[in-house]
């Protein structure tokens, strides 16, 4: 009988290995990865496999239990088999976008990719809870959630535990208090629009809008809308370490069931669309996590220069759903 949940970890790059890595040392779970291999001249080495082998001998260091394991897979899909059993799903697998490359062909490249994907959890993991991480996050989740068919409670994507992240600690640099006693949201499209929430913001329970000038706030909120921006600046590529503990922080809620509220990119109808003003689309709020997935989603009260903010970032995410809908159809009618 198995006894311990299984995650599987499909991308097995910087943001995938370091996710792999968190959720083995925290020992709540088992963890399988999945990722292409590569060519070394003439020899096809599997990256993959040796990754899972060092996090199981980092475990054995750290007189930690637990089975981390790789598994090497092909483009067309090959090699997923062991997605049997997983009770969370991480897709991290994707294109990153390069010189020349529109949004479009972007999103065309990664729904190709999730499709692969999306159609071996259906095969072989069709009862499990799927994190996507993939970017452009709201757009590839909404992808997810209509190639999947699963219920929308069980299609999750990750952004604003990062994005509040970001914000939590440019407010803890600032007024130089630890994070544990910052309490702050950020909502909205993963991109240059997202909504830090001020008003709901606090700080051991004080309001932050009380403790900072409206010019040191704006100064946070406009470096926390650009946080990957400044990291991708710095190292010349997008950040791993902060997004894998985000992960693992949305796994943990959802393993352990503790009702933790987390923001994150989710489906939205019905009367929690009609207060947000989305219907038919992904795009992140508050969220209660649970060991079923999403239990409930949470109607975050804003005030009017924060619902203009959100407008717009909805907006931003909106205009892109149009495109994601006929690149699926055309995959579709092929």
């Amino acid at each position: 009988m198995k006894m311990r949940k299984v995650v599987s970890v499909v991308g097995a790059g910087n943001v995938g290995e370091h996710t792999a890595s968190l959720l083995a040392i925290r020992g709540l779970v088992d963890v399988r990865m999945f990722d292409l291999p590569k060519r070394d001249g003439e020899r096809l080495i599997e990256p993959v496999k040796g990754k899972a082998l060092d996090i199981q001998q980092m475990l054995s260091a750290l007189n930690i239990d637990g089975r981390v394991e790789g598994y090497t897979v092909s483009p067309e899909g090959d090699g997923y088999e062991a997605l049997e059993g997983s009770d969370i799903v991480i897709i991290t697998a994707g294109f990153p976008r390069r010189p020349g490359m529109s949004r479009e062909d972007l999103l065309d490249k990664n729904i190709g990719v999730l499709q692969v994907i999306t159609s071996k959890i259906k095969q072989y993991a069709k009862d499990a809870i799927v994190i996507v991480v993939t970017n452009p996050v709201d757009l590839m989740t909404y992808a997810a959630y209509r190639m999947l068919g699963f219920p929308k409670e069980r299609v999750i994507g990750m952004a604003g535990v990062l994005d509040s992240a970001r914000f939590k600690t440019f407010i803890s640099r600032e007024i130089k208090v630890s994070p544990q006693d910052i309490h702050a949201y950020v909502i909205g499209g993963h991109g240059d629009e997202m909504v830090p929430l001020i008003s709901i913001s606090n700080v051991g329970g004080i309001p932050l809008k009380d403790m900072l000038s409206k010019e040191k706030l704006n100064e946070l909120i406009k470096r926390t809308q650009f946080g990957g921006g400044e990291i991708v600046d710095l190292m010349g590529t997008s950040a791993y370490h902060a997004p894998a503990a985000s992960i693992v922080e949305m796994v943990e809620a959802i393993v352990t069931d503790n009702k933790r509220i987390l923001p994150c990119s989710v489906y939205l109808e019905g009367e929690t669309g009609e207060y947000y003003g989305v219907e038919g689309f992904c795009v992140g709020v508050p969220v209660k996590l649970g060991n079923c997935g999403v239990e409930d989603i949470i109607k975050i009260p804003m005030l009017p220069e924060e619902r203009e903010m959100w407008q717009r970032s909805v907006e931003s995410v909106r205009r892109n759903v149009k495109t994601v809908e006929e690149l699926l159809n055309a995959r579709s009618a092929v």
